[in-house]
């Protein structure tokens, strides 16, 4: 606020006690908001929330309850991988391995051997047609 606008506030309440907060009591505290935070929203700040934000109260939408992210990675990330020289070898051979599904998106032009829990269809053909093999993780059993 620019100092011309407070001093004119200042100048204007000059010699009155409470500067047109009527009584001392009535802005100390949270009260004075009707409580802290978003409390009253389903009381005394109902019209609030009709007004502002109407979507606050309920749920939307159904999450089903037992579903399993795994994580996924598509043949040109380690396409990408393999020519940049990041991934690592073993016995001569370019090794990735990956605790998710491989998808088929995309090409693989250096022969890579490939562990992982899953793959779609296309993965098997587009690898074999590479020159490289896949490997399944072994389940274990509780």
């Amino acid at each position: 606020m620019p100092t011309r606008r407070k001093t004119v506030k200042k100048r204007k309440y000059l010699g009155l006690r409470f500067n047109g907060a009527g009584n001392v009591k009535n802005r100390r505290g949270s009260g004075n908001r009707g409580g802290r935070g978003n409390a009253g929203l389903h009381k005394h700040k109902y019209t609030w929330i009709t007004k502002y934000d109407p979507d606050y109260f309920g749920a939307y939408g159904f999450v089903r309850p037992n579903t399993k992210k795994v994580p996924v990675v598509n043949l040109y990330d380690i396409d990408r991988q393999a020519i940049t020289n990041k991934l690592e070898k073993k016995d001569g051979k370019l090794y990735f391995e990956f605790a998710g599904k491989i998808l088929a998106t995309g090409i693989l032009t250096v022969p890579v051997t490939i562990k992982a829990l899953s793959w779609s269809k296309n993965v098997e053909e587009k690898i074999k047609k590479a020159g490289g093999s896949l490997i399944a993780f072994e389940k274990k059993t509780a």
